[in-house]
Order: structure tokens, then C-alpha cells, then sequence
């Protein structure tokens, strides 16, 4: 699974001194696609937070199990885990009902459920285009529809789909992926308009390359299969459309995403913000 190295990363970030109280205790919060990599670093930070948290995603059970006793074990919060199927609509439904179901509210949804294939538009297989729509896209309208009368309930409620830079760019031989994030920003916007007088607010993050471990191994392939030095792959291959020529950190993402959840964030709405080291400015 790998994810152990965000939020090993994420716990030693704060050992020694208090991280921000952004108010956001005894609340709840799903994260889609949290079992590893972006997603699992942000449910930590929400953990860390006094938020309880559901996991969802892929992996070994025992791995799994093992995340969600040590997160719930170092932050003093319940956690649990749902096996939805993100290409289900019955089972992303009933992760946000049993959610609803355990704690009697849902007050954060984070969409971050998301799959990645590369080939030409002409070579590209249908079944892989289908897949990559019902997750990166499908998915997310999906939970947002369950979880939205529960918040417009409470009076409260803050949703974060996790976009991307090729969100608001193109690159080729991404056509399915490009095309899912184009539709989280148009789906965000539109779902913040009805709610925005209800307390509820709709927001995209849009990453640039963030160093998990997925892209860490990555990068090793890479050199070896371009005789490079790892670093040279990271400057020119890896992070060629990121002006800083550095990687996102899960703990930037998690700052803002733990911004927008709480009420300093209640304003913004229906908006999709870069995280990328300047890829979007050009």
C-alpha cells in the first residue's frame, strides 16, 4: 500500500509543538481514496484535528486495519473503514449512510478516489476510459448527492473534491484523466451554487505532482530507463511544467484543505485552487 510513508511524514511534522486548532473537533469527515497516498495524508491531518474519520479505499486488510487502529490510536479519535466500491453508486451511498449510521452526523466529504492511465487517444481502451470517468468523476457526484441532505440538515457542511492541475490544463495522452478533472471543477461550481445559502460550500483543490510513493517508484524506473540520475528525472521529466521544480507536499494540500473546512474557509465557495508551483500561471 505504501501510504505509512505520508502520514509517518504528516505525525513528525507535528511531534513537539501544537499544530493549529482550526475548530474542527468532534466533527466527521469520509475521505474517498484514503488508504494510501493523498488521501490517507489528509485524513490524518483531519484526525489530528479531533475529527473522526472514515477511510475508503484499496489495499491488504491487515495493512489497512493496521493504518486505521494507528490513526485512530495517536489522535485519540474514532476511526473506521468502508470497502465501497467507487464504481458502485449502492455502495458509495452506503458509505456516507453508515457513516450517518456510527456518528449520527457527516460534516466534511472529501472526494480524492482516483485512477490514472496513460495511452493516445486512438489506443486508448474503452474499458480504461469508462473506469477512470466512474471514479475520478461518477464517484464524486455520487457521494456528494448522499452527502449533501445531511448537511443541508445541520445547517453546515463542507465538501472538497480533490481536482488537479490537469484539472484546468491539458497533457497529452491523459485524455480520460483530463477529461474526469475538467468535470470535478464544472460539477464543484455547480453543486456550491445550490447550496450556497444552506451553510454548505463546494470546493476543488488542484494539485500539481505531489511526491507519494506511486510516483517515488516512479521516478526510480524512470532513470533507470533514461540512464539519469533520479534528481535530473524529477527536474525534467517528473516536474518539467512546475516553474519551482519542487513537489507539493501532502501537508501544503492538508493546510488548505483544513482551511476550507472550517469556518475561516466558509466563504469560499465553488472554487478551484491551484496547488502546483506555478504549473497553471503560464
Amino acid at each position: 500500500m505504501g501510504g505509512g510513508v505520508v502520514y509517518a511524514a504528516l505525525q513528525h511534522k507535528n511531534e513537539g509543538s501544537e499544530a493549529m486548532d482550526h475548530g474542527l473537533k468532534g466533527q466527521v469527515a469520509v475521505v474517498t481514496g484514503s488508504t494510501s497516498g493523498i488521501g490517507l495524508g489528509l485524513a490524518e491531518a483531519l484526525a489530528q484535528q479531533g475529527v473522526s474519520v472514515v477511510l475508503n479505499g484499496l489495499g491488504d486488510r491487515d495493512e489497512i486495519e493496521a493504518v486505521r487502529a494507528g490513526m485512530s490510536a495517536r489522535n485519540g479519535v474514532e476511526v473506521l473503514y468502508h470497502d465501497a466500491d467507487m464504481t458502485q453508486p449502492h455502495r458509495i451511498a452506503d458509505l456516507v449512510g453508515s457513516t450517518r449510521n456510527a456518528f449520527g452526523r457527516l460534516d466534511i466529504l472529501v472526494n480524492n478516489a482516483g485512477i490514472q492511465h496513460v495511452a493516445p487517444v486512438d489506443e486508448f481502451p474503452t474499458e480504461q476510459w469508462d473506469r477512470i470517468i466512474a471514479i475520478n468523476l461518477t464517484s464524486a457526484f455520487h457521494a456528494t448527492k448522499a452527502a449533501i441532505p445531511p448537511m443541508k440538515a445541520a445547517g453546515r457542511g463542507r465538501i472538497v473534491n480533490i481536482a488537479s492541475a490537469h484539472g484546468l490544463v491539458a497533457s497529452p495522452f491523459k485524455s480520460a484523466y483530463v477529461a474526469a478533472k475538467h468535470g470535478v471543477i464544472g460539477f464543484t461550481k455547480s453543486a456550491a451554487l445550490e447550496v450556497a445559502q444552506q451553510g454548505v460550500t463546494c470546493n476543488a483543490i488542484c494539485p500539481g505532482y505531489v511526491k507519494t510513493p506511486l510516483v517515488e517508484a516512479q521516478i526510480a524506473d524512470q532513470a533507470k530507463a533514461r540512464g539519469i540520475s533520479e534528481e535530473e528525472v524529477m527536474k525534467t521529466v517528473i516536474l518539467a511544467a512546475q516553474p519551482t521544480k519542487q513537489f507539493v507536499t501532502v501537508d501544503q494540500l492538508a493546510g488548505l484543505l483544513l482551511y476550507l473546512v472550517s469556518d475561516a474557509g466558509a466563504s469560499v465557495n465553488g472554487a478551484a485552487l491551484s496547488v502546483d508551483g506555478g504549473w497553471t500561471a503560464a
